[in-house]
């Protein structure tokens, strides 16, 4: 069998009534797929009847919980050896779709990388670059695209971090930096997006979501690597308190209570990263051991 015959197609919709149909008969196109599976995420349009017409496999959700809700609800309900994630608004050209399948399965996770053109808006891709470089210089792997939602893994291995997937918009971040920090190997593949074509705009505001990735990257890396959150803190009061030791006792002749704190303070906060380190390859090890 191929590739795309041992592949789960999940494509999370909400009101996207106008192009579900257009998606799922390009994706049809490509190839003989395993299934292709539609979520609909409580719309109040004709989504959920289009897709089905289409010929796809819908999962209907009572109301609306998010889309990263309806990326679970797509996983559970998956039955291939791979998946394939893609919105179901257009804007993962199905064209794009060879290039990440070309990818498994040699690698675990293949996650489709926008350019900077290819962003909504200039605030939007400046936003996404920044966030790009703090969870590349905290996770130690070149990010490409943290928030891209078009990518396709083994559906074995995404599986097993569903539990941590947020119901919002954050998934596409959490599945990747686990699955880095994991030690699974991941690749990111550049690809021409284009413009959404549904009639619902974006639901993503920059402004409100910006510190929610933030939080969730500083999270997922205490989750599974904590002293590289840790160290460095440990380490700028192990140097602050140093140096003003050292300064106290050159102009004052005595150590302060300060720099006493300080380097307690990061002798601590040193000696909790490793235990974090401890807990968090012990939890690894019973999950790949179960």
């Amino acid at each position: 069998m191929t590739i795309v015959e041992r592949t789960s197609v999940l494509i999370p919709a909400f009101e996207e009534e106008s192009v579900i149909a257009n998606v799922i008969a390009e994706i049809q196109s490509l190839g003989n797929w395993k299934e292709i599976v539609v979520v609909d995420d409580g719309s109040s349009d004709q989504t959920a009847v289009r897709a089905e017409k289409a010929g796809a496999k819908v999962v209907r959700h009572p109301y609306n919980k998010g889309n990263g809700a309806a990326v679970k609800s797509a996983l559970r309900a998956a039955c291939g050896e791979f998946v394939l994630l893609m919105d179901a608004d257009g804007q993962h050209p199905p064209k794009e779709i060879e290039k990440l399948m070309a990818k498994l399965p040699e690698y675990d996770l293949a996650v489709g990388a926008r350019s900077f053109g290819d962003r909504a808006t200039l605030s939007r891709g400046l936003g996404n670059a920044a966030l790009n470089r703090f969870a590349t210089m905290l996770s130690g792997f070149k990010i490409q695209d943290l928030t891209s939602g078009f990518r396709a893994a083994r559906r074995d291995r995404i599986r097993e971090f569903i539990h941590l997937f947020p119901n919002g918009f954050s998934y596409p971040a959490t599945s990747t930096l686990a699955f880095i920090k994991a030690g699974y190997s991941v690749c990111f593949v550049p690809i021409e997006g284009k413009k959404r074509e549904g009639k619902e705009k974006s639901k993503m505001r920059p402004s409100r979501e910006g510190w929610r990735f933030v939080m969730l990257i500083l999270r997922m890396i205490t989750l599974f690597s904590p002293l590289r959150i840790f160290f460095p803190i440990a380490l700028t009061f192990f140097i602050v308190g140093a140096g003003y030791m050292v300064y106290t006792i050159i102009d004052e002749m005595h150590v302060t209570n300060s720099s006493v704190l300080l380097l307690t303070g990061s002798a601590v906060l040193f000696l909790f990263g490793l235990l974090s380190e401890q807990i968090a390859a012990l939890r690894f090890e019973k999950t790949h051991r179960d």
